[in-house]
């Protein structure tokens, strides 16, 4: 067969402060930079669900068509420019090419500024243009909010089961292997799905812990010759439209066996419902709670400043935990990433050993965060390149410009002029840091960092310090979520207003 191959990815959070247009995907951010044609190639080595696709079928003699891949990092709505600039230039591909079938590295939790389900509508357009007969399989990630419409329009939707997202590639030939079995002779499937009634916090989604650990286990588990595929999606609970929510589904050679299996990992993850509840330390109890375990550990112990993650649409600028840490007089602290180009180029401009008067970060949108004005240090500078060496996204060349390592007091601040989740230790060191050596770490992530500093805490702190990512979804502004959605486990249902 000849299979074409397109990615378009972005997880979009509509209560953040900054939304996604086209520049964001031609650099990348969080993600590979925009990649066209035999330039995808290049992204074999990247932990990316396109290069595990694109492998598993070549091996298996296939041919691949590359057209397009695409990704940017969390934030607020996909301009309508770039929705369609993107998706245009993939439909012109469907349009034109010879292929037998079609493979969508997508991500699932994507909202433009005029459509609510970018993944529906582009497999919507998709169809229309190939007809009911051509196989459609794509990859999502884990935080989709999968619809009605993507579930009904593609054949086989597969999700990662990790996240961290380690399993990202794997994911890939998981959905290589779910094609080529639809496209054998006789090769129908039959669907199940269910939808969960209350929303998940992102930070009980982690598989590195319980109880999404024997979650994925049991989902593992329930695959057999029978069943060909099941994901479960704890879904992205930042996103204000009715498709918004965790669903989980699989794929069957009958009816039956699909449905058994997704309601046995249905129940399971739904009752109770209770263990998907989670606590956050606030900032100032969260430093000295680090402080005193740091006096006696033998490795860092690191605050997830949860609530400025880019990875879930965060700008990675907020001061409130910096300044927490220097009231307490916090020492051997290293803080990573905040993004203030600004701070950057005025750090490059005085040079190392320079002490220069900024005003550090802040968060506009967020009423009890502001930039630290104060004297800092420059301690170190850096292009800002460094390659990935974690398990999550080993292998991809970050980019993130003109970058400074700041001294306050006993707080390091790596500061750089493009905005990324601290997820790997190599971003530490691009300024100089050793990450293992510090007393505390605070990275601005939620989850991914665990996949490469688990390693080397000696405890983890999930911290809620001021930011514009509201880690509890009960306390967002809803305005369109589904009536009668429970906005965190076991807590009030969602109404429209009359």
């Amino acid at each position: 067969m000849k299979i074409l191959v397109a990615g378009f990815q972005h997880e979009t959070n509509t209560f953040a402060p900054t939304g996604a247009g086209y520049a964001s995907f031609v650099n990348g951010e969080d993600f590979p930079a925009m990649a066209r044609g035999e330039a995808i190639h290049a992204l074999a080595d990247v932990n990316i669900p396109v290069s595990g696709f694109i492998q598993a079928v070549q091996a298996c003699g296939h041919e691949v068509l590359p057209v397009l891949w695409a990704g940017a990092g969390a934030s607020a709505h996909v301009t309508t420019d770039a929705y369609e600039r993107i998706a245009g230039e993939i439909l012109q591909a469907v349009r034109q090419a010879r292929y037998d079938a079609i493979y969508l590295d997508l991500h699932g939790a994507m909202v433009a500024q005029h459509i609510d389900d970018g993944e529906g509508e582009l497999l919507a357009r998709i169809r229309a243009i190939v007809g009911p007969d051509m196989r459609i399989v794509a990859s999502l990630d884990s935080h989709a909010n999968v619809t009605a419409q993507m579930l009904a329009l593609a054949d086989g939707l597969v999700a990662y089961r990790t996240y961290p997202h380690i399993d990202m590639a794997d994911t890939g030939r998981r959905a290589a292997q779910l094609l080529l079995a639809l496209v054998r002779p006789g090769g129908t499937a039959f669907k199940a799905v269910r939808r969960l009634p209350f929303l998940i916090p992102v930070n009980s989604m982690s598989t590195m812990m319980e109880p999404a650990r024997g979650s994925y286990a049991l989902l593992t588990s329930l695959e057999t010759q029978e069943v060909l595929s099941l994901s479960f999606a704890p879904g992205f609970p930042a996103a204000d439209f009715p498709g918004c929510g965790p669903v989980v589904w699989g794929y069957a050679s009958s009816a039956a066996a699909a449905e058994r299996a997704v309601d046995r990992l249905y129940r399971h993850v739904a009752e109770p419902e209770a263990q998907w509840a989670v606590a956050f330390e606030e900032a100032e109890a969260a430093v000295r709670k680090a402080m005193a375990i740091a006096q006696t550990a033998t490795a860092p112990v690191i605050l997830a400043d949860t609530q400025d993650n880019p990875g879930v649409g965060g700008d990675s600028n907020t001061t409130g935990l910096i300044r927490a840490l220097l009231r307490a007089g916090a020492q051997d602290v290293a803080v990573g990433l905040v993004w203030d180009g600004a701070s950057a180029r005025a750090a490059h401009q005085a040079g190392v050993g320079a002490r220069i008067r900024l005003a550090l970060g802040g968060c506009p949108q967020v009423a009890q965060d502001a930039p630290l004005e104060a004297e800092f240090l420059v301690e170190a500078l850096s292009d800002g390149r460094c390659v990935y060496g974690g398990p999550m996204m080993r292998g991809k060349r970050a980019e993130l410009g003109p970058s400074a390592r700041l001294r306050i007091d006993g707080v390091q601040i790596v500061v750089v002029s493009h905005k990324a989740q601290l997820l790997d230790r190599n971003m530490y060191r691009m300024v100089g840091i050793e990450p293992a050596d510090k007393k505390i770490l605070v990275n601005k992530s939620s989850v991914h960092f665990r996949a490469d500093f688990a390693a080397i805490a000696s405890e983890i702190i999930v911290a809620r310090s001021p930011g514009p990512f509201i880690a509890d979804p009960a306390e967002l502004a809803w305005t369109r979520l589904a009536a009668g959605m429970r906005m965190r486990p076991g807590g009030p249902a969602f109404q429209l207003a009359a």
